[in-house]
């Protein structure tokens, strides 16, 4: 990430507000927490991070209901929120990652390239989660590396967003 100025802004608005941060990435295996930690000072807010790649994951360390799993499938509006939920029970903002990512396993309904961000923030005792779907930049370059870099970006820029909107 070229961008280290996004991260900055990132932990000085958490660090401010004492607040932690927890994530959970499907499709960009760790990349965001990769990113996060870039940044000298990362301790003082990330809390924990998970990569949930399988179903079985997403329901077990985070919540997801397996009748979500079943009826939406991982890349879902729905189990995006989810994942944003159950981090929301361990820390106080979360950032979480489903996607497709291809070569493979695309569809016309999904597409390679498709993802679902969720953030969240827990304020005054309350769950505040906001889904964002995203289509990759980088989908038509057929190339995973380009899509999950392109989309670890966007949900740190829009998490940024999130907290100056929210804090």
């Amino acid at each position: 990430m070229k961008n280290i100025e996004i991260l900055e802004k990132i932990k000085v608005i958490l660090t401010e507000n004492k607040l932690s941060l927890s994530t959970a990435e499907s499709c960009t295996g760790g990349l965001i927490s990769s990113y996060l930690t870039d940044v000298s000072g990362a301790s003082a807010y990330i809390f924990q991070n998970f990569v949930t790649y399988s179903n079985e994951a997403k329901n077990k360390i985070l919540g997801v209901k397996k009748s979500t799993l079943d009826k939406y499938g991982a890349v879902s509006e729905n189990t995006a929120y989810e994942m944003s939920e159950g981090l929301l029970n361990m820390a106080d903002t979360s950032i979480a990652t489903t996607g497709i990512l291809g070569p493979t396993g695309g569809s016309m309904e999904k597409p390679i390239g498709l993802c679902y961000i969720s953030l969240g923030i827990k304020k005054d005792n309350k769950k505040k989660i906001e889904v964002i779907k995203y289509n990759s930049k980088e989908a038509k370059s057929n190339e995973r590396i380009k899509i999950k870099c392109d989309i670890a970006k966007y949900a740190l820029e829009s998490f940024l967003e999130f907290l100056i909107k929210e804090v």
